[in-house]
C-alpha cells in the first residue's frame, strides 16, 4: 500500500468530517489526486462516502472507514511495526558486537 493511501486512511479515521480540501492539505496532495485515492479506496470497499443530508452545501461529504478499511489500516500498521522491530533488533545486535571488540 502506498504511503499516501495509508496516511489517507489514518486521517479519515481521525476526522471523518474533513472536507476534501482539508484532507488534501493535511496530506500534501492535490484535490485531483485525493479524489483518485478516495475513489480507489471506495472501490476496494475500504471507505464509505456519504453526503450530509442537512448540509446547506450539497457537496459536503462524510468519509469513514468500513470494517474492511479498519482491518487494512491495522494490518499495514502491524506490518510496519514488525519491520521496525526487526530493524531495531538488528541494529542492537550490531552495536553489541561492536562494543565487544
Amino acid at each position: 500500500m502506498k504511503p499516501e493511501i495509508f496516511n489517507l486512511l489514518r486521517v479519515i479515521h481521525k476526522d471523518s468530517e474533513a472536507s476534501q480540501r482539508e484532507l488534501a492539505k493535511k496530506l500534501g496532495l492535490s484535490i485531483g489526486k485525493l479524489n483518485y485515492c478516495l475513489k480507489a479506496l471506495k472501490d476496494k470497499g475500504l471507505v464509505k462516502i456519504k453526503s450530509f443530508s442537512k448540509s446547506k452545501k450539497k457537496t459536503k461529504y462524510l468519509y469513514y472507514l468500513t470494517p474492511k478499511g479498519l482491518m487494512e489500516k491495522t494490518k499495514v500498521t502491524l506490518n510496519f511495526m514488525n519491520i521496525k522491530m526487526k530493524e531495531y533488533e538488528e541494529l542492537k545486535k550490531e552495536l553489541e558486537a561492536k562494543t565487544k571488540k
